[in-house]
């Protein structure tokens, strides 16, 4: 009854609400004659469910209907006999309810009046007549219909009981009145003019402040003089919960404190603001002020920001001071300081993810596992830093999503590629113009949680200039000890990134600054493999490219053969970028063709590759040709990934002049003098005259001059290459070979060993030659990868000439014209 409003109908929101805080017209007997005779009623009626009311006879309410169902139900009740059956929901929430959706005791009513709104919604006034239960569903569409039983009420006649209640019931009313000065007087005058127990009941029902699931209680009790009991201990609480707040209203009016009396000066002052044209700052201070209360953060955090508030205060909202300052204080309410999701612990789930989206990189694959259970056992522990590396195209950045997705936290992603200025890492001071956090605090803003997986894509791609050294900033970024405490320069306080997941990539270690590095666990993704990428064409690729081009898996498929040759004829990496846009090009083609109504072929298979890609762009052949003296096949580690490269060398009269062609870096040059000043050394052990050092000019050249090369890999290779053109030995077919060398012959170590063991695959190569210690690297390697490769370990660089160059006769190989020449000497003309 709390609920009186001044109006008899109000707007309602569109949906079927009925209007509980409505005032309720009083509809007695003698005023609807239909009341007396319930018998001439269908037991047949349409249902219509309503929301946030129960409707009891007697009573008129208002209901505005927007639910297409219902505006049909009402629409065909309106042409007959105005008659339909109203029912509550049991979820008021529920736009599209079905029979186990309403309670299945209600009213009967009348349709009294139907007015359709200038908005398209339909509000109809409804009397209730008689109590029912449904008995039968029959239909759902286009409305609910039902077979139904009427309810009859038991009010015995001139029981002292009965009307004992009722004068116990009106004064409850009558105080409920008294108490809450929101309901209109005339309500008073309306209670005194009922006479009529059962309709008493009724109408103080309707208007009772009680949930919908009390009032519905109320409505499915036969027993007058239950239900009138129950409706009175209803409205005994009513009038304690007005009595308790009476009683605080008054406490509160008589009790002004100091803090009170400060609040009625600011609302005066405020006025006073406004009228002059200087309004104040204290909405929008409140308004964070409350919002910060709500933060769990710490508490030198809270105090610096209530802090900021008080200062904001006092700054005129006019000073271009004022809103940097609120800015700064809206940044701080923003940033989620102690809010986290909620990992998911469930170690075979966030495997099953891991292998369904990339084939292979089981290290990462493991390292994640063993973090996951780590943190299921222990609860809380620090977030790893690991680095990614290895050659594009091997899905390192989608790696990080992935591992969002097994983890169940929130995903970030940041291009460090070209970023040079250091304030992008730790932000600006607020004293600067335009100044913002970096871009760490901005992405820990907007994902709302300090617990994300964050991917620094691209690391290795930082630059420095005049502005600072942004790799220097992420030292403590990246500092498992030190990130807890991390401080942008924006935000002056302390900000804890220890929960986060940090996953850097990178092509390359080299260009990564030390300490940096040191702060990271590198793990090293690698290439892929003639098997490993057809399967990740046929999982991934080829899925992801027919859904792009909008086709169906029955319009296309792949011939194994036909990925093979397109990874082998038309694409050289390491990872599968370039394949997957091969793929696309004839996804397209095909695409194209079912757009112009062409005929094509739904299997893909190599000739079909050959026609759509055009002419291969790869030729293996190229790559095996070791059919002269002088010329070797050496491997070589890219930022794309493994290489194989040849080291051409040959003869010229002259003075012993060395020449270098092919963009050669530093080191190799180095590493090309350092195999000559060996051979000189070891000339007579390997059967060179001497002499011819001093009389004919020797140039070594790299193919690809346009592209730069450098790096110590090559050294045993060019040294194998001068002793072939010196000896005149051929080197032998399919053979490879990596490793440094030093001036006493011995072979040293090289990294990149799997991308250069791919490499050498693709082209064909059968036996390489690597140092001794590599081999730890081969034992890490998959056996399938290795299959139908030799390799030959080597200590010592007369085992790697013994290995690679054929056997000649020295009479069979041509000869140096020198005076004097030793018949051992092998010669050349």
């Amino acid at each position: 009854m709390n609920n009186y409003t001044n109006q008899l109908y109000q707007s309602l929101m569109v949906g079927d609400y009925a209007g509980e805080g409505d005032l309720i017209q009083l509809i007695t007997d003698e005023e609807d004659d239909s009341l007396q005779h319930p018998e001439d009623y269908s037991k047949e009626i349409p249902i219509l469910s309503v929301r946030n009311t129960v409707l009891f006879p007697g009573v008129v309410i208002p209901i505005t209907v927007g639910r297409q169902r219902s505006i049909r139900l009402v629409k065909k009740a309106q042409k007959g006999n105005k008659l339909i059956g109203v029912c509550a929901q049991v979820n008021p929430q529920n736009d599209d309810p079905s029979w186990e959706d309403i309670y299945h005791v209600g009213t009967l009513a009348k349709i009294i009046k139907m007015i359709v709104l200038p908005d398209g919604n339909t509000t109809i006034i409804i009397q209730g007549k008689k109590r029912f239960k449904i008995s039968q569903t029959l239909t759902e569409d286009p409305y609910f219909t039902a077979k139904v039983e009427f309810l009859d009420e038991n009010f015995p006649e001139n029981n002292k009981k009965i009307q004992a209640l009722e004068e116990s019931l009106k004064e409850a009313a009558a105080k409920i009145l008294h108490l809450n000065p929101e309901i209109p007087r005339e309500a008073q005058v309306a209670l005194d003019n009922i006479d009529n127990t059962a309709f008493l009941t009724h109408f103080l029902s309707s208007n009772i402040n009680a949930p919908v699931d009390s009032k519905q209680k109320l409505l499915e009790i036969n027993d007058g003089v239950e239900r009138a009991t129950l409706l009175l201990e209803f409205m005994m609480k009513d009038i304690q919960m007005l009595e308790l707040k009476s009683e605080i209203h008054k406490k509160v009016h008589t009790d002004i404190d100091q803090q009170q009396r400060d609040y009625f000066l600011r609302q005066q002052m405020k006025v006073l603001q406004t009228e002059l044209g200087e309004e104040g700052p204290e909405k929008e201070v409140e308004e964070l002020r409350l919002r910060g209360s709500k933060k769990k953060w710490p508490k030198e955090v809270a105090k610096h920001f209530e802090k900021e508030l008080d200062k904001i205060l006092r700054i005129n909202p006019s000073a271009a001071e004022y809103p940097i300052a609120l800015n700064y204080a809206e940044t701080l309410v923003e940033l989620p300081w102690s809010e986290y999701t909620e990992d998911n612990f469930d170690l075979k789930r966030a495997k099953a993810i891991l292998d369904r989206d990339h084939h292979g990189l089981d290290k990462v694959k493991e390292r994640i596992i063993e973090y996951l259970a780590v943190l299921k056992l222990k609860k809380d522990l620090k977030g790893p830093i690991l680095c990614l590396y290895g050659p594009p195209g091997v899905g390192k950045t989608s790696l990080g999503k992935s591992v969002a997705t097994a983890l169940g936290r929130k995903y970030i992603r940041m291009s460090l590629g070209g970023v040079h200025d250091e304030a992008e890492i730790r932000g600006h001071r607020k004293t600067y113009v335009g100044a913002m956090p970096g871009k760490i605090i901005q992405n820990m803003k907007k994902v709302k949680f300090s617990n994300p997986v964050y991917v620094l894509d691209e690391i290795d791609k930082l630059s420095s200039d005049f502005r600072g050294d942004p790799s220097s900033a992420f030292l403590e970024v990246l500092d498992p000890e030190q990130n807890s405490t991390f401080v942008d320069n924006y935000l002056e306080v302390e900000y804890d990134l220890s929960k986060v997941l940090f996953i850097a990539t990178a092509n390359s270690l080299d260009n990564i600054q030390p300490a940096l590095r040191d702060r990271m666990e590198v793990i090293e993704v690698t290439g892929y493999t003639l098997e490993e990428k057809i399967e990740i064409a046929k999982k991934h690729l080829v899925p992801k490219q027919r859904k792009e081009h909008g086709l169906k898996g029955k319009d296309i498929s792949f011939d194994r053969a036909a990925l093979v040759k397109i990874i082998e004829d038309y694409t050289r990496e390491s990872g599968v970028r370039s394949l997957e846009r091969a793929i696309g090009k004839v996804v397209r083609n095909v695409a194209k063709s079912i757009a112009m109504e062409e005929e094509y072929s739904k299997k893909i298979t190599p000739q079909l590759v050959r026609k759509i890609l055009g002419g291969e762009i790869f030729d293996k052949e190229f790559y095996q040709d070791n059919s002269v003296a002088g010329v070797v096949t050496g491997l070589a580690w890219t930022s794309v990934g493994g290489e194989i490269l040849f080291v051409e060398t040959s003869l010229s009269k002259g003075k012993g002049k060395l020449t270098l062609s092919g963009q050669l870096g530093e080191v190799m040059k180095e590493s090309a003098m350092t195999a000559l000043s060996y051979l000189k050394s070891k000339a007579e052990k390997l059967g060179i005259d001497e002499r011819v050092f001093d009389h004919y000019d020797l140039h070594i050249h790299v193919p690809a001059g346009a592209v730069p090369k450098d790096g110590p890999s090559a050294g045993i290779t060019m040294l194998t290459a001068m002793a072939s053109i010196y000896t005149q030995r051929k080197v032998k077919s399919r053979v490879a070979m990596t490793g440094e060398i030093t001036l006493r012959g011995k072979v040293m170590p090289v990294g990149g060993i799997k991308e250069k063991i791919l490499a050498a695959k693709r082209a064909g190569i059968k036996d390489i030659i690597l140092c001794q210690s590599n081999k730890r690297d081969i034992e890490e390697i998959d056996h399938e990868y290795i299959k139908g490769v030799e390799f030959h370990f080597v200590d010592k660089v007369e085992e790697v000439l013994g290995i690679a160059l054929m056997k000649t006769k020295v009479e069979d190989a041509m000869v140096f014209k020198f005076p004097e020449v030793t018949q051992n000497s092998a010669s050349v003309n």
